[in-house]
């Protein structure tokens, strides 16, 4: 597998060019820009380009469309439409704002900021981890990209898990959303993500310290004596925008989609069968307050969870239908940390270790937790 690591970002390449594998399209542009390679727009796979059809992005793409195209034919299939286009107009600006900043950070942020401040694996990193999730204004589809883009940078795999847990649940205007449906009791909600994000962070620098997980190929040793502050201040002495960096970000945005939309379009395909077949009345009656209650949330959660803003009045319905805060928080929670579509992108991207021990960590503390405010609140 050597030979089909990406030279550019050292992601696992499938795309054969220059000699080389590589991830994606915009790898091989910055490899031909290094090493002063002509560019060839008619180039077949073998010289670089891979035929659109075999591109996943596309392929999901096709089917998706095919199969929304069915269901708003088919009378008895309208509910499938329906559901899908719901999700769709809850999450497309937050795919889109995730894209669009990841663009960014993949033009604009240089690979030793990332690594200053969360490729160490000091307890701090996790902690650095946590408030930059407080600072992004984007649900858990969005952060999806951010996050891939921030491992690229050469960000520690613990502080990137810390970071996609954290981010969906713990950033400001979700923690308005919330508040505004469950009052003080939405503080709970909030610290107890912030606590979840903390100790599953930890639990990865445990875990790569015994080389029980992959290793960032990314991370670029930066020295002691480095200064964001005054590289920022060189940097943009005599910078001058132009369109050069529009072109750069959007072509760094689309890399990253053919990354992780697909990813997110089956998610979205799973969420929507579960909501056209699975009897309302079903939903509601196996959700109490118990045990099985809590296990019924987490294999729902597992299937549906959508995005965090979609997830929130869910959440709420879930509490005032049953009364079982509890397994609102599981319902919320869980969905972050057990999707099949994060989970499938840690896998394909991070690593089948990495991808595997999320759901082992963070499930025992969300029930536990989930069980005690159904006990207490």
């Amino acid at each position: 597998m050597k030979n089909k690591i990406d030279p550019v970002c050292g992601m696992k390449g499938t795309i054969k060019a220059h000699g080389h594998y590589f991830c994606s399209q915009n790898c091989i542009e910055k490899y031909e820009k290094k090493h002063n390679i002509k560019h060839c727009f008619s180039c077949d796979i073998k010289g670089g380009h891979r035929p659109w059809y075999k591109e996943r992005l596309y392929i999901v793409g096709l089917i998706t469309i095919i199969l929304i195209l069915i269901s708003y034919i088919v009378p008895s299939l309208n509910k499938l439409y329906f559901a899908f286009i719901d999700y769709l107009k809850l999450i497309w600006w937050a795919i889109l704002l995730g894209l669009f900043l990841g663009g960014i950070i993949d033009h604009f942020v240089p690979k030793e900021y990332i690594s200053k401040f969360l490729s160490t694996h000091k307890r701090r990193t996790i902690f650095y981890a946590v408030v930059f999730g407080f600072l992004m204004s984007a649900c858990s589809h969005g952060i999806l990209a951010i996050s891939m883009e921030l491992y690229k940078k050469g960000a520690s795999i613990p502080a990137v898990i810390a970071f996609l847990l954290a981010s969906p649940w713990a950033n400001l205007p979700i923690t308005i959303l919330l508040l505004g449906f469950f009052g003080v009791k939405a503080l709970f909600l909030i610290l107890s993500a912030i606590v979840i994000a903390i100790i599953t962070g930890f639990v990865y620098q445990i875990l790569n310290k015994k080389r029980l997980i992959e290793k960032n190929p990314h991370t670029v040793n930066v020295s002691k004596e480095f200064s964001i502050k005054k590289d920022v201040k060189n940097r943009f002495k005599n910078y001058r925008f132009s369109i050069n960096d529009v072109k750069a970000t959007l072509r760094g945005s689309w890399s990253l989609a053919k990354m992780v939309v697909w990813w997110i379009l089956i998610g979205m395909i799973l969420a929507s069968l579960a909501r056209t077949f699975i009897p309302t009345h079903l939903f509601h009656q196996f959700l109490g307050p118990s045990l099985l209650g809590l296990l019924v949330i987490l294999i729902l959660a597992t299937i549906i969870e959508v995005c965090s803003e979609g997830s929130a009045p869910l959440a709420f319905e879930i509490f005032k239908q049953t009364g079982a805060f509890g397994n609102s928080f599981v319902f919320l929670m869980a969905g972050v940390a057990t999707d099949y579509t994060e989970i499938g992108l840690i896998w394909s991207n991070i690593g089948r270790k990495a991808a595997l021990w999320l759901p082992i960590i963070t499930v025992p503390q969300i029930i536990l937790l989930g069980y005690l405010f159904n006990v207490i609140l």
